[in-house]
């Protein structure tokens, strides 16, 4: 791929955030303030300074019209901003599906909406569309791996991911932040439901893996998932230290 490609930008904001109770018994988690902002101002700041103008939002049908009143035409970022629902929550995979049409023939940056983190998106984005895979995840080293997807290393390619194992066998986590060429909702199709009952991203990047077709990068700086409550107090303690204002992006 060409850097040339408009890359389109996918953020997911459904779920119900049960981890996050009681906060989200009053309001959606991706509302919830870090660092002086709502929490889904993060990904489309993010987004919106890797050089990503079009943007879609999947979110459940609770919280789209606030999410919809806060975000707005995405004006103050710079960027266009679509909205879609999600009617139940069936997983990242099936959230990341509501996006065909908005991606055409697209490649995709996706970020889930809970992720904050430090680092800037855009030379992960350029090394994936420069490196020319399938998809492209970002890893993390953490003390906790058993609480997300665990990625294996043999060489210098992933060759699996284990969702949220008993017995990690690395501790590097997937992150919420993946990038796709058009052919992954293709992908989506194949994959079956879960015991959860949910399409399972995990699913989706170990086809990837298993077929070679998955690049990665380890993420610079902190990264957060700002999935629980104190994951969400220190999301919100880093946060407010980060120099750039994800409330709105400035244009020089």
């Amino acid at each position: 791929m060409s850097r040339n490609v408009l890359v389109k930008g996918v953020i997911l904001a459904g779920g119900t955030g049960s981890r996050l109770d009681p906060l989200t018994r009053v309001t959606n988690k991706h509302l919830l303030p870090v660092g002086g902002c709502p929490m889904i101002c993060h990904p489309v700041a993010k987004l919106a300074r890797a050089g990503i103008r079009d943007l879609l939002v999947v979110t459940g049908t609770d919280p789209v019209g606030a999410v919809a009143r806060l975000l707005g035409s995405g004006r103050q970022w710079g960027v266009d901003v679509t909205f879609r629902v999600q009617d139940a929550p069936a997983g990242i995979a099936d959230a990341l599906a509501m996006a065909e049409g908005f991606a055409g023939n697209n490649p995709v940056a996706v970020l889930l909406g809970d992720n904050i983190f430090q680092a800037d998106l855009a030379p992960y984005v350029a090394r994936f569309l420069d490196g020319g895979s399938g998809a492209h995840v970002l890893l993390k080293q953490v003390s906790d791996a058993g609480r997300f997807g665990v990625a294996t290393i043999e060489g210098s390619r992933i060759a699996r991911i284990d969702e949220k194992p008993a017995h990690p066998r690395t501790d590097l986590c997937v992150t919420g932040i993946y990038m796709y060429r058009p052919d992954v909702f293709q992908v989506i199709r194949t994959v079956r439901p879960s015991t959860r009952g949910e399409l399972e991203i995990s699913d989706v990047n170990n086809h990837y893996a298993h077929t070679r077709d998955l690049s990665h990068d380890v993420l610079d700086g902190w990264w957060i998932d700002a999935g629980t409550v104190p994951a969400l107090q220190e999301a919100d303690r880093l946060a407010l230290h980060m120099p750039d204002n994800p409330c709105s992006v400035t244009h020089r």
